[in-house]
C-alpha cells in the first residue's frame, strides 16, 4: 500500500472514532494480519488467488467463497473486481488477512444485483490472501544447502532421485515424498515433469537442498490437479536431492590412493581380496566388509559381482584405495535389492585392495643377499634351519620365527611346510635372504588357518640359516659310495653270526663318523638307528641274521618285481 493510501485510510479511521461523517468515500482497509515475512506485495497486474466472506453492516452473510468451496481467482485493476474489492486488495501479503469496508459507489451502486445485493449498499469483506503471480514472473530458486564437493550437476535426460515437500503459496501442503517413504524419481527435462520442475532440478548436485516456486503457467495453470492444487496456484517445492544419472553413464573412478610400487595390476580372471564402504550418493551406509570383520572374495571380469564393480576393480594395484560410482545400470536396475538399496540407486563403494592372485601365479622369488662363492644349495630331503617373518600383503605380521629360542627347522620335500614356502626355500645357500609372495593355491587355500585368512596371499622374509643334506624320502641312511660287498660279515663285529642292537648301533655310527655314510637329519640319532635295527630285525627277537639284513635300495627292488 502507498503512503498516501495509509494517510487516507488514517484519515478515515479517525473520522468514524469522531463520530458519523456521512457516506465513506473509500474503502476502508483493516489489515487486522500481517504476516512477519512479506516476500511480495500485490500491485496492479497481479494474478491473486484469495478467500473471502462478504456481509451487511448487520453481519447478513450476502456471499462466501468458503461456502462454494473454492477460492476466488482474478486479476487486480484491469476491471474485473468491483472497484473497492481491486483497491482493497492491493499491497496485501500472502496469508495477510484484511477487514475491507466498501461504500456503494465503489461496490454496486444504486443498482445492486437483484436477490442479492440491494441498491445503495455498503459491503463488508473478510479476506485472506492465499496466491500472488505475474505473467512475467520467472521461476525462483533457491539454494538452502549444496554439498563442499560437487564434481556433477543434473542436465537435460538425466535420471534424478529426489525427495520433496510440496506446499502452496500460502503454506498449504499437497504432497510429499516422504510420506510415501520413496524418493521420486524421472528423466528432467523430457516432459515428465511440469515445465518449472523440469527447470528448477537443473543445475543441482547430489545432496543439494532447494526451494523451487512455480507460477501456475509453468505448473498446473487454469485447470489445477485433483482436489488438492486449486487452478491458478502458485506452487512451492522443498528438494533434497538425493542421486542421479545418465542412461549413458559409465563407471567413474577417483583414486584415493596409489602405491609408489605397483609392480602389477589386476586382469579379468584375478582373485581379488578387498574391504569395502558402500554408501548412497547421499551418504547413507548401506553395507561394509569392514563391519563383517572379513573382505569381499571375488573373481573380476567374470561376472561374479555386479557389472560396474567388475569394471571398477580392473587395473588396481595391491594396497590401491580408489572410489567407485556405479550407475544403476550397471548396479542393481530399476528394482533396486533388498531394503537398503532402492530401485534406479547409484552406488558409490569406497575400496581398500588387500590382495590378488591368479590360479595360475607360481611363487614369485626375490633375492635380497645371496653370499658370494655358493657353491652348495638346498635341495629336497635336506635338512635346514631358517629364520622368518610372515605377513599379508597389507603388512599384517601373522608369524615370526625371531619369536621363538630358535630357527624354523624342517625337512623340504616332506610335506612339513606350505607347498610355496617349500618351493621358495629351494636352491638357497646358508645366509642367503629372499622375499617370497606365495599365493593360496600354494598357501592356505581357501579355507586359510589360524591367522591367516582364506584365500591370502602371503608374503615371507627367509633366511637360511644351515642345511644338511638329506636323505631320499623313505631312507633313513645312505651310503656316500657303494655299501661293503660283505656287510653282514663287517656288521658282526663279534663275528658270533648275529647282531644285536648295540653292536648294530656301534657300526652305523662308525661309518657315519669316518664319512662313509650319514643318517636322515633332522631327528634324535638314536632313534634314527633304533628305528633302523627294528626294520632289519624282521622276527623282532633283538638280533639280525643274515637272512633278515637287506640293503633298503634292495628291498625297494624286490617290491618292484612283486608288482611286475
Amino acid at each position: 500500500m502507498s503512503a498516501g493510501s495509509f494517510v487516507l485510510l488514517l484519515s478515515i479511521l479517525g473520522a468514524l472514532g469522531l463520530g458519523d461523517p456521512g457516506p465513506l468515500e473509500d474503502v476502508v482497509i483493516d489489515r487486522y494480519y500481517i504476516p512477519k515475512i512479506c516476500l511480495r506485495e500485490v500491485q496492479m497486474g497481479d494474478f491473486i488467488r484469495y478467500h473471502y466472506n462478504g456481509t451487511f453492516k448487520d453481519g447478513k452473510k450476502f456471499d462466501s467463497s468458503y461456502d462454494r468451496g473454492a477460492t476466488v481467482a482474478g486479476v487486480v485493476g484491469v476491471g474485473r473486481l468491483i472497484t473497492g474489492m481491486d483497491r482493497g486488495l492491493q499491497g496485501m501479503c500472502v496469508n495477510e488477512r484484511r477487514h475491507l469496508i466498501v461504500p456503494p459507489h465503489l461496490g454496486y451502486g444504486s443498482i445492486g444485483v437483484a436477490g442479492l445485493i440491494p441498491p445503495d449498499a455498503t459491503l463488508y469483506f473478510d479476506v485472506v490472501m492465499l496466491d500472488i503471480w505475474n505473467k512475467d514472473d520467472k521461476l525462483q530458486i533457491t539454494t538452502l544447502s549444496k554439498p563442499e564437493r560437487c564434481n556433477r550437476t543434473v542436465e537435460n535426460s538425466d535420471f534424478v532421485r529426489y525427495h520433496y515437500n510440496g506446499t502452496l503459496l500460502d503454506g498449504t501442503p499437497f504432497d510429499s515424498s516422504y510420506s510415501k517413504d520413496s524418493t521420486y524419481d524421472t528423466y528432467v527435462g523430457t516432459g515428465w515433469l511440469i515445465k518449472g520442475m523440469d527447470q528448477g532440478l537443473l543445475g543441482m548436485c547430489a545432496g543439494e537442498k532447494r526451494r523451487i516456486i512455480i507460477p501456475p503457467f509453468l505448473a498446473y495453470g487454469e485447470k489445477g490437479y485433483g482436489t488438492a492444487i486449486p487452478p491458478q496456484a502458485s506452487l512451492v517445492f522443498s528438494v533434497l536431492l538425493v542421486d542421479f544419472h545418465n542412461p549413458k553413464d559409465g563407471i567413474f573412478l577417483e583414486h584415493l590412493e596409489v602405491p609408489e610400487s605397483c609392480k602389477r595390476r589386476a586382469v579379468s580372471g584375478d582373485f581379488v581380496r578387498y574391504h569395502y564402504n558402500g554408501t548412497l550418493m547421499d551418504g547413507t551406509l548401506f553395507d561394509s566388509s569392514y563391519s563383517r570383520n572379513q573382505t569381499y572374495n571375488t573373481y573380476i571380469g567374470k561376472g561374479y559381482i555386479i557389472p560396474g564393480m567388475d569394471q571398477g576393480l580392473q587395473g588396481v594395484c595391491m594396497g590401491e584405495r580408489r572410489r567407485v560410482v556405479i550407475p544403476p545400470h550397471l548396479a542393481y536396475g530399476e528394482n533396486g535389492t533388498g531394503n537398503k538399496i532402492p530401485g534406479s540407486a547409484v552406488l558409490i563403494f569406497d575400496v581398500h585392495i588387500i590382495d590378488f592372485h591368479n590360479p595360475a601365479d607360481p611363487v614369485e622369488i626375490e633375492t635380497v643377499y645371496r653370499p658370494e662363492g655358493c657353491n652348495v644349495t638346498t635341495r629336497d630331503r635336506d635338512f635346514i634351519r631358517y629364520h622368518y617373518n610372515c605377513s599379508l600383503l597389507d603388512g599384517t605380521k601373522i608369524f615370526s620365527s625371531h619369536d621363538y629360542e630358535k630357527p624354523q627347522e624342517v625337512t623340504l620335500g616332506a610335506n612339513k611346510v606350505i607347498e610355496g614356502l617349500n618351493s621358495g626355500l629351494l636352491n638357497m645357500c646358508a645366509g642367503e635372504r629372499r622375499v617370497l609372495i606365495i599365493p593360496p593355491h600354494l598357501g592356505h587355500g581357501e579355507s586359510g588357518a589360524r591367522g591367516v585368512p582364506g584365500s591370502a596371499v602371503l608374503r615371507f622374509e627367509v633366511e637360511l640359516v644351515s642345511m644338511e643334506e638329506g636323505v631320499p624320502e623313505g631312507y633313513l641312511f645312505i651310503w656316500h659310495g657303494e655299501p661293503p660287498a660283505n656287510l653282514y660279515e663287517q656288521m658282526d663285529l663279534n663275528k658270533d653270526g648275529e647282531i644285536p642292537a648295540d653292536e648294530f648301533s656301534t657300526f652305523i655310527k662308525t661309518q657315519v663318523a669316518e664319512g662313509k655314510g650319514r643318517l636322515m637329519p633332522g631327528s634324535d640319532p638314536e632313534k634314527v638307528i633304533a628305528d633302523m635295527f627294528r626294520n632289519q630285525d624282521r622276527n623282532q627277537d633283538g638280533k639280525i641274521t643274515s637272512e633278515e639284513l637287506k640293503l633298503k635300495s634292495d628291498e625297494d627292488q624286490e617290491k618292484i618285481h612283486e608288482e611286475l
